[in-house]
């Protein structure tokens, strides 16, 4: 068995200040390669009407709206 627990290693453990150190290292890097993706405002506000949905659903499902019943006493064929 190892000494090392697995919640001591890895990007996750790491420090906040220290995670995002690394990540902008990365984002440095992907621009001056030219292979960042750079988000139109289109793409932005898609991105963030597509999210909305899916949190609002739960479990990562989009809500369906459901026909509203009206309120009262429910009228049976024929019993009018």
């Amino acid at each position: 068995m190892s000494d090392i627990r697995k919640d001591s290693r890895g990007f996750a453990s790491m420090a906040a200040d220290k995670q995002r150190e690394i990540a902008s290292k990365g984002g440095r890097a992907a621009h001056l390669k030219g292979t960042a993706h750079e988000w139109t405002s289109e793409e932005a506000r898609a991105a963030g009407r597509k999210g909305g949905q899916i949190s609002r659903g739960g479990r990562g499902r989009l809500m369906i709206p459901q026909p509203q019943m009206p309120q009262g006493n429910p009228v049976r064929p024929g019993m009018e």
